[in-house]
């Protein structure tokens, strides 16, 4: 008869011997684990292996992101579409099992995990988006968004600061459906964690507004199954659920030490722990009753046919939710996106203002937003500076009304762009909207390593970031971001805007919300721009990140290239450089000029024309690949002060005259 030890020694075996075999991995956690994963997915998990996107199945989360090991064997035991052969390949090159879980590669994997932290806070953003999702579709008899989101995480998650942010804000949003595993090994790579390591986790989660429960026995089927039972039941604070375990469990002689945390066991420990298990397959060979044990492909196809069921129900009852529900699910647009957008753009051509671009920003918001219900806006404690509240906007956070109303779609994160912008990530992995997130440019360092997961995943979400310069004032230079809009550029996939009026405003959000292959950075000035005038023509133009914003006849003497705020000084230079024929080339987004076919590359910047300045209130580097070794760039390579927005323009050189001067020493 088969146990339930012997399906957790399933995972157990599987994750010793692909560690073994790639020679590099971490068995231990997967071990330690085994128990807890084999009780959650065989008596709890509502999924289903063969539609891993089916939208009410339950989240699973491995935070400790290098136990991968772990949820690749419980995605190979299940039924999903991971064959032993990849197991064999764990670690290899385009392998489904990559060293480290990764979205998009591994059929069931839901978000990229490995920097700790990440995964719980990815989960808190899915439990949000689950918790919003049905405040906006579910009726009176009709619960078609019900579902459970489940994270395994160890020490060091708990550890990294970026697990105080979401976990208090999860307990202050009563995120009741978060459930998560504490594998309470006392063990890391350093070895015993006491050391460095000795916070009262029950008491901190207490603290936060979590149901927490003590001291389980990580490896007693019975206790964590009453555990997950009573988590369960509990709709009004999150769960953590403090699992006592051994970490590499099962190997005699190296189990419980940090020896089994990050290194192959080793065969003759293998060969023990096979003993020790009474395991008598060979390496990757898992025995029928065991693949039998562990096969949810049934269940979990009666489990989506019976929800299958209920949605038909609720579209009787309710067609045009249920079509907007399916339209948001698969990350769609709306069916007159386009017109509409295009309407509002024309608008906002029509007044011909002159705000900042943050101000421009809230306006591009108020013309999209009411057509676009699956936005899920936010800002870090800066709401009224960012400017991301609009016409449309409703709070969802309970400080902001008498109830938890979470049929809204704007959310107060607090002082967290950290937490913030992983949080975001989790909201867009979980489907049905589109968030967004602000605070100043300058803290997007805090945030820099959910960007870049945002990127590595192609993702769909936008960041908002204001105050983007000098320009900031007297702030000073701890708030004026002089070198965060280049390092934002050099993150793969993301996109970079950096407008110079309302139009280009209009047009980079535009870009963004059609953008599906990865995330975006608006960067907003703090202080009013001019509106320039175009061309309908150069109003498309700027979708293709860089346009001839003002040309001459025939071909150049000079260009000028510039973003943002400084579009202004470049026009202004050209109209003082008379005598000279000047081109003005505004480029709002690098990434997305850079993409465009080579002719019109080269249309709007001549390789002929070798005389190129480029103007940025910003570091100077990165503006090299466009104006090349022998034309200049007029840009800030040192920090800012103190001082009002004007006297610092002037003081750094963002002048006409000093443009202006920069495009004559080239002539």
């Amino acid at each position: 008869m088969t146990t339930r030890l012997d399906l957790a020694n399933a995972i157990r075996v599987l994750a010793m011997d692909a560690v073994q075999q790639a020679n590099s991995g971490h068995p231990g956690a997967p071990m330690g684990m085994a128990d807890i994963a084999e009780v959650l997915f065989n008596d709890f998990m509502s999924h289903n292996p063969q539609n891993p996107h089916w939208p009410n199945r339950d989240r699973f989360v491995m935070s400790n992101g290098h136990g991968s090991m772990l949820p690749y064997a419980v995605l190979h035991l299940t039924g999903y579409d991971l064959p032993i052969e990849e197991i064999k390949n764990f670690r290899q090159l385009h392998s489904k099992t990559p060293g480290h879980p990764e979205y998009g590669y591994t059929p069931g994997i839901e978000t990229t995990t490995g920097p700790l932290g990440q995964g719980v806070s990815n989960a808190v953003g899915m439990a949000l988006a689950e918790k919003v999702l049905a405040a906006q579709f579910n009726k009176d008899g009709h619960k078609i968004v019900d579902h459970y989101t489940y994270v395994f995480l160890g020490d060091g998650c708990l550890m990294e600061g970026i697990s105080h942010e979401v976990c208090s804000l999860a307990g202050t949003l009563k995120l009741g459906k978060l459930i998560c595993f504490y594998d309470d090994n006392g063990i890391s790579i350093d070895g015993d964690v006491v050391g460095w390591f000795a916070d009262d986790t029950p008491k901190r989660f207490e603290a936060y507004g979590w149901h927490v429960i003590r001291d389980i026995d990580g490896h007693d089927a019975d206790s964590l199954r009453v555990a997950i039972a009573d988590a369960r039941m509990e709709r009004d604070q999150p769960t953590l659920i403090c699992c006592k375990t051994v970490i590499g469990k099962g190997a005699p002689n190296k189990q419980g030490g940090h020896d089994v945390h990050g290194s192959p066991l080793g065969k003759d420990e293998i060969a023990a722990a096979r003993v020790a298990m009474g395991w008598k397959s060979e390496p990757f060979v898992i025995p029928t009753e065991i693949y039998a044990g562990w096969d949810a492909k049934e269940k979990g196809a009666a489990a989506e046919q019976a929800w299958t069921e209920k949605f038909a129900a609720y579209k009787t009852a309710y067609p045009q939710a249920a079509a907007e529900f399916e339209r948001r699910i698969q990350g769609d647009l709306p069916a007159n996106w386009e017109e509409n957008a295009q309407k509002a753009i024309d608008a906002i051509i029509a007044k011909a203002e002159s705000p900042a671009t943050r101000v421009a920003s809230k306006n591009a918001l108020d013309a999209f937003a009411p057509f676009l219900p699956e936005f899920l806006g936010g800002s870090a404690d800066l709401t009224p500076s960012n400017n991301t509240f609009n016409k449309s906007s409703k709070y969802i956070n309970s400080n902001h009304g008498p109830s938890q109303d979470f049929s809204g779609n704007y959310l107060s994160y607090g002082v967290r762009e950290f937490g913030m912008s992983a949080i975001m990530n989790g909201i867009a992995l979980h489907g049905g909207f589109i968030p967004y997130g602000a605070t100043f440019l300058m803290f997007s360092e805090y945030a820099r390593n959910a960007l870049r997961m945002a990127s590595l995943m192609k993702i769909r979400n936008i960041f908002v970031y204001t105050h983007d310069s000098i320009g900031l004032g007297e702030d000073g230079p701890t708030h004026q971001g002089v070198e965060q809009t280049a390092t934002l550029r050099m993150i793969p996939r993301m996109s970079v805007w950096r407008p110079c009026d309302g139009v280009e405003t209009a047009m980079a959000w535009k870009a963004a919300i059609e953008k599906k292959t990865g995330p975006t950075s608006l960067i907003l000035t703090r202080q009013n721009l001019p509106f320039q005038t175009r061309s309908a023509e150069k109003v498309a133009s700027i979708a293709k990140g860089g346009y001839v914003l003002k040309d001459c006849e025939g071909t150049p003497d000079a260009i000028i290239i510039a973003t943002g705020s400084e579009v202004a000084l470049a026009m202004g230079a050209a109209e003082q450089l008379s005598g000279k024929k000047i081109r003005v080339v505004s480029i709002p987004c690098v990434d997305v000029f850079l993409a465009q076919e080579a002719a019109y590359r080269e249309a709007v910047l001549p390789t002929a024309v070798t005389a190129r300045v480029a103007v940025e209130a910003g570091v100077t580097a990165g503006w090299y690949q466009l104006v090349g070794l022998q034309g200049k760039v007029v840009g800030l390579d040192t920090f800012g002060e103190s001082a009002p927005a004007p006297v610092l323009f002037k003081h750094f050189g963002f002048t006409v005259e000093n443009v202006k001067a920069a495009v004559e020493s080239l002539l």
